[in-house]
């Protein structure tokens, strides 16, 4: 007999774990930016991408970040604080992660 009510608890567990994850990384990176620390990724040559920006754009990526970060009305120490918990968004959202691969393999805590 196959019990359908382990099969819901997998699903929200499961849909619960995600949004964990994906929400303390989204956080993360939306604190970093108020931060004045925008992440900005310098162009790579890949063979089989779909969109790969110019340098001029990268530069042009950058110069904006620069001035938003200019005009912010935050305080210096605002923004540090916002650095901070964006470590700890990207922290909490590694933690998860971790957790997770160890609830998945047994021979980390002692299973089968």
């Amino acid at each position: 007999m196959i019990d359908w009510f382990s099969f819901v608890i997998v699903l929200v567990a499961s849909l619960v774990g995600a949004s964990v994850v994906v929400s303390a990384y989204a956080l993360g990176i939306r604190l970093l930016t108020i931060g004045g620390r925008t992440p900005v990724v310098a162009p790579a040559e890949f063979t089989d991408a779909i969109t790969v920006i110019s340098p001029e754009e990268a530069a042009k990526a950058a110069r904006r970040a620069e001035k938003a970060a200019r005009k912010s009305p935050l305080t210096d120490g605002q923004k540090r604080m916002a650095v901070v918990g964006a470590w700890a968004c990207f922290a909490l959202s590694g933690i998860a992660v971790l957790y997770g691969i160890y609830l998945i393999v047994p021979a980390l805590h002692g299973g089968g």
